[in-house]
Order: structure tokens, then C-alpha cells, then sequence
């Protein structure tokens, strides 16, 4: 079981956010923004976005109407980023699908 199986279930302490009947949202613990919230789906059992669109391709749409609402109910439909890590190579340390939102700063670009 992984840590965000954990947060589902209620078993360890998580800064919730926003949470609706599909997906849960909660602050990133080593925050890469001012605000850094990871997106997870309740019901999601794939380990990255590639087998969650081959398997579960409506969880992802679940998952981003949350970050819309998140982002509008929050103000910031100025600017924000989303991101997800695919594999060890790719920077993946939780093997559970799950969208980092990052705002509320100027975030740069990637390629300087």
C-alpha cells in the first residue's frame, strides 16, 4: 500500500484541500511553490498517467476538472503548473498516478 493509499483511507494525517467524491487533493510536504498541492484519485489502483490512460482514461478527466475547480476556487486562473513524474527515471517516488499543481509565484520557464 502506498502512502497515498494511506491519506485515502484515513490511516495518516494529510493537509487536505479540496476533496470531492472522486479525487483528493492535499499539500505537498517539501512544497516546490508557495503553493504545491498533489492531486491523487480516490479510486485510481494505476502507478503512473500512462497506465492510468490506457486503464482508467476518465480518471484523468476527473482529475483535472479538480484542478480547474481548485485553481478557480483559489484565484489562481492567472498562472499555475501541472505536472506529473513518469518512472524512477522521470522523478516518480510514489508509485500511485498523482498531478503536482504548483503556484503562486512566478514559476520561470523550463529550458533556461
Amino acid at each position: 500500500m502506498t502512502i497515498f493509499e494511506k491519506i485515502i483511507n484515513k490511516e495518516i494525517p494529510a493537509s487536505i484541500v479540496y476533496e470531492d467524491e472522486s479525487v483528493l487533493a492535499f499539500n505537498d510536504i517539501a512544497p516546490q511553490a508557495p503553493t504545491h498541492v498533489l492531486f491523487i484519485h480516490k479510486l485510481s489502483k494505476t502507478k503512473n498517467v500512462s497506465e492510468m490512460m490506457k486503464n482508467h482514461p476518465e480518471q484523468i478527466q476527473d482529475l483535472f476538472n479538480a484542478i480547474t475547480s481548485f485553481a478557480k476556487e483559489n484565484n489562481f486562473e492567472d498562472g499555475y503548473r501541472v505536472v506529473t513524474n513518469q518512472g524512477k527515471s522521470g522523478g516518480q517516488t510514489v508509485f500511485y498516478t498523482h498531478f503536482h499543481f504548483l503556484a503562486g509565484a512566478s514559476l520561470g520557464r523550463f529550458g533556461k
